[in-house]
């Protein structure tokens, strides 16, 4: 059995009636529907061809998120997840950049590693170095200043761990920025890229060696070994192309408002809802959630 979530602000029972008649057109089998919350959530049951129910129902319907799965292990008990641009809603190199009076310059070079045109590791130390001679304050100021949650992140994180999920955040970022943003978010683990700075000021350089798409696929893999868990255990997020190796091993893999590259690798895409959709996806209303 296939379950089709449905995620959006005002879904109606007509659109679920439409989305069961589409799936029964592309000969997938529909065995109904049930609210996980009235008017935000829905699951369709469905009996085969989990990637023609994909097709028939992605971009069918206005603003609505689409995740289709098998109906099995549906929770998940490992959350690994981006930082910049996903957890955030920013990119904290390029608003620490802006600091320095570069944010144009250096933005055009994160936007092209996150679609994978270039090196990350190569790219990442072109950017720090730019930052070179940064006074240490303007870290501080930037998280204050600049670093926002990603609405429903906080609610995601805090609600898997309460459930006993282990929760890690691995970031190609900087611990100065994730260490603060995961304990507020309530991660377990963080694990992130280390400015240096000397005498208060930045060096250029960032310790190696570099967090980057082998240790974000590599932290994934280690945590289902340390738990004793499968992949399909496993609920892996992110936005750039240094997120598609976990969002690949992952049961659950989210490109989060994603770069194209990695939009079209990941078996789910959340274009629409906050993360806390994500826990719908899981089959959990909003009842059980932690605020």
């Amino acid at each position: 059995m296939y379950i089709a979530t449905l995620i959006a602000d005002g879904l109606s029972a007509g659109q679920l009636q439409e989305a069961s008649d589409r799936l029964a057109s592309a000969g997938c089998a529909p065995q109904g529907w049930d609210w996980i919350d009235a008017g935000q959530a829905a699951d369709l049951r469905f009996a085969s061809q989990p990637q023609a129910a994909r097709a028939a129902l992605e971009g069918a319907f206005a603003a609505t998120d689409v995740i289709v799965q098998g109906a099995a292990g549906r929770e998940k008990k490992l959350l690994v997840a981006d930082m910049d641009s996903t957890m955030i809603t920013v990119e904290c190199i390029d608003e620490l950049a802006d600091y320095a009076g570069i944010k144009a310059e250096v933005a055009k070079v994160t936007e092209r590693a996150m679609r994978g045109e270039l090196d990350f590791a190569a790219a990442l130390d072109a950017r720090v170095a730019l930052l070179k001679d940064l006074d240490e304050a303007a870290i501080d100021r930037c998280l204050a200043e600049r670093v926002q949650l990603s609405p429903g992140a906080e609610t995601l994180v805090k609600t898997m761990r309460a459930r006993g999920s282990l929760t890690v955040l691995v970031s190609g970022g900087f611990t100065r920025f994730a260490e603060p943003v995961g304990e507020r978010l309530g991660f377990e683990r963080v694990i992130a890229n280390r400015l240096e700075i000397d005498g208060g000021t930045l060096t250029g350089t960032v310790a190696k060696p570099i967090v980057d798409s082998a240790t974000k696929e590599t932290t994934l893999v280690n945590a289902l070994t340390e738990r004793a868990l499968t992949a399909e255990a496993a609920l892996a997020v992110g936005d750039g192309a240094n997120d598609l190796a976990m969002i690949r091993r992952a049961g659950m893999g989210v490109a989060y408002r994603a770069k194209p590259i990695v939009a079209a690798a990941a078996g789910v895409r959340l274009d629409h809802a906050p993360l806390h959709a994500l826990l719908w996806a899981q089959g959990l209303p909003m009842r059980e959630w932690v605020r």
